[in-house]
């Protein structure tokens, strides 16, 4: 290139170009052509470079949108150091115990990087198989993400020890507020967001992940509440977890009796249906479902409420702690029917919980007509409208299983 601030050649006038052209011209023309190469071959490469990190970022966010919507690719669970985890709980501490139950103790736990998680201590790795199948089952569960179910955030193993890593709720359990020291501070609009949730994080579980995940232990005591009140299920995942030669009370039966649908807890069979059957009206009444304290006679909770729904009297039923001028006598009367209607003692005659929640919801004042549920008492006879059942399997329930747990 030249520059001048006057003409290179006369006005008006023929040059010959040749000697110019000549001087330099393959070093000039191999200058242009590798420019033009360099430049092509350069975009080329970041055309390249940008194409494999959007195929990479889609591919890692894949999976988690799938998890949700029901794609089969699934995430590992993240994995904790079990040192770690035994100096968050100030090594298991009495102090830092939040609960304890039949799959094992709960302990608050706070992470290095200033996290509260809760952490769920289990001992059921005894084989090389029961460990590979816990490893799939933990796999699966810590895709389950729904907003009325606890997150598994992970686990440690070590030995036959294993320890689960759950969201921390810092509300603790419904039990308490219906039963212990923080007994009446719910409001009824805190019951009813509690009851939906409820309904929607089971339905989620039956029908909208990808297998279907049966709890088999719904109750009060399996149900956190998050700063908004806001219910998560607990516990859903360690009926999946758990070997089969481990429950809560025997080899063949994973729940609490009291709150187990009567075909699941005397003949062993289970379906979904179980779990709609623990989705009652413990919650309304402020009871727990096998508490037989009721004047002025001896009764179990389920058989209670059905007498005062035959006696056209359910409102009796609700909480006394309850505010009267904060509900309405014929909305508290619709839920207590739904209840009714999960405690069918036909299987197929109760409904779905995604069914449920559209009841729940639905303005409709269209009257429900359940029919009268299954009673087993404290000595395993079996009263109302069910099929006779042999004595050895009926001498499985040991304590009242009518169940018409609040939700």
């Amino acid at each position: 290139m030249r520059y001048s601030d006057k003409r290179f050649f006369p006005a008006n006038a023929t040059v010959d170009l040749a000697a110019y052209l000549r001087s330099g011209k393959s070093r000039g023309k191999g200058a242009i052509i590798g420019g033009i190469l360099g430049g092509v071959a350069f975009l080329l490469l970041l055309g390249l470079l940008a194409l494999l990190w959007i195929r990479r970022s889609r591919k890692l966010q894949k999976p988690r949108r799938g998890d949700i919507l029901g794609a089969t690719e699934l995430q590992g669970p993240t994995s904790f150091y079990y040192h770690d985890l035994k100096v968050a709980t100030n090594n298991f501490s009495e102090k830092n115990k939040l609960g304890e139950g039949g799959f094992g103790d709960v302990f608050k736990g706070l992470l290095k990087n200033g996290k509260t998680v809760a952490v769920k201590r289990l001992t059921v790795m005894q084989t090389s198989r029961a460990k590979a199948d816990f490893e799939s089952e933990v796999k699966l569960i810590s895709n389950v993400h729904h907003r009325n179910l606890v997150r598994l955030l992970g686990c440690s193993r070590k030995g036959s020890e294993c320890l689960l890593v759950y969201e921390y709720m810092a509300n603790n359990s419904l039990d308490k507020f219906l039963f212990g020291e923080r007994r009446g501070t719910l409001n009824w609009k805190q019951r009813f967001n509690i009851i939906v949730g409820m309904a929607r994080g089971l339905a989620y579980l039956h029908e909208e992940f990808h297998v279907c995940i049966i709890h088999r232990d719904i109750k009060s005591s399996n149900v956190l509440l998050d700063d908004d009140f806001q219910p998560k299920i607990a516990d859903f995942g360690l009926a999946r977890l758990l070997p089969d030669d481990h429950s809560h009370l025997s080899t063949k039966f994973a729940g609490t009796l009291g709150y187990t649908a009567p075909e699941y807890a005397i003949h062993g069979q289970l379906s979904e249906k179980v779990d709609t059957y623990s989705f009652g009206v413990e919650i309304i009444s402020g009871r727990k479902s096998n508490d037989t304290k009721l004047e002025p006679e001896t009764q179990y909770l389920l058989e209670s409420a059905w007498k005062l729904y035959e006696n056209e009297n359910l409102i009796s039923l609700v909480d006394e702690s309850l505010d009267r001028e904060e509900y309405k006598p014929e909305e508290v009367k619709k839920i207590i029917e739904i209840a009714l209607l999960c405690t069918q003692s036909v299987v197929a005659s109760r409904p779905t919980m995604s069914e449920v929640v559209v009841l729940l919801l639905s303005r409709n004042s269209s009257e429900l007509q359940p029919t009268r549920p299954t009673f087993i008492d404290s000595t395993s006879r079996v009263r109302g409208e069910t099929s006779s059942s042999s004595s050895s399997s009926a001498s499985r329930a040991t304590v009242s299983i009518s169940q018409f747990s609040a939700r």
